[in-house]
């Protein structure tokens, strides 16, 4: 379920799978809020491979998805495509250009720790959502989960200062950054403004445990989300010695003593908006 901000495409199901498989695990308290119908047709912002879409995909009518990564748009098609539900590569930073998202037949948008990527550009963020707005019925109801402020500030932090000891400035790390984690009192505002009646918007704290094996734990986390900030590092071996840098500034932060495991401090801003 991510977008990142760079053309290129880092990610697969096969990789997301192993660093991030509990990303569409943990979705009880937004599928609750999605309240999947069996006559709602669903635009799915942000998609991914479809694990989570196939939570709900046998409850409603109709299913959409929407996703920059090419990988994980095939991913979806060959293991959740159907009359039911078709799955397109799309930018959705530029939602508003694809006429059967916004052509407003959609009772639910959906998206799912995505859009914490797909807003991440400041010139293309408001109008996403006021995307979202267009494409949704009267009536009709937005459900999202996202990073919200405060979401894995320690990575980040670790990230961006491995990046300056590369030689980067502050300002080449933070332009690297592919995220935008709002506060609920933004994500409130800017959705008011735009005129969705904001029904839910919370904020939870969740850390949240990463997965194990060769290409999973902290590791495995940094080199697939991270990947477009250690791609601003042109050389393979600064890539690798940065990657290298944050695992060992947070090995003792993330890391358990009790049983080794490793946690991340997830924040989520979870919230339903309806379009009146």
């Amino acid at each position: 379920m991510s977008q990142p901000h760079k053309d290129k495409d880092h990610w697969s199901a096969q990789s997301y799978s192993a660093a991030a498989s509990f990303v569409p695990k943990l979705t009880q308290k937004v599928l609750q809020y999605l309240d999947p119908q069996p006559t709602d047709r669903v635009l799915d912002l942000g998609c991914g491979d479809a694990k989570f879409t196939g939570n709900y995909l046998h409850s409603v009518a109709e299913v959409y998805g929407v996703d920059a990564s090419a990988s994980l748009i095939a991913s979806a098609n060959q293991d959740y495509g159907s009359s039911k539900a078709r799955f397109t590569v799309l930018d959705c930073r530029y939602l508003e250009q694809d006429i059967e998202a916004v052509s407003g037949v959609w009772d639910k948008v959906v998206s799912n720790a995505a859009l914490h990527w797909i807003l991440r550009d400041s010139s293309t963020r408001v109008n996403t959502l006021r995307a979202c707005f267009s494409a949704l019925k009267t009536g009709g109801a937005f459900v999202f989960e996202m990073g919200g402020a405060g979401n894995v500030a320690e990575v980040h932090t670790a990230l961006m200062s491995a990046l300056l000891h590369q030689g980067l400035s502050i300002h080449q790390a933070q332009e690297a950054s592919p995220w935008f984690f709002p506060s609920d009192v933004w994500m409130r505002k800017t959705l008011e403004d735009i005129g969705f009646i904001v029904e839910v918007l919370e904020v939870e704290y969740r850390p949240t445990k990463l997965t194990t094996g060769d290409e999973g734990g902290l590791r495995g986390w940094v080199k697939l989300m991270g990947a477009s900030m250690l791609g601003v590092l042109e050389d393979a071996s600064k890539r690798e010695a940065a990657l290298e840098q944050v695992c060992e500034v947070l090995s003792t932060i993330v890391t358990r003593i009790e049983d080794g495991s490793e946690w991340l401090g997830y924040v989520r801003l979870r919230g339903v908006a309806r379009k009146p």
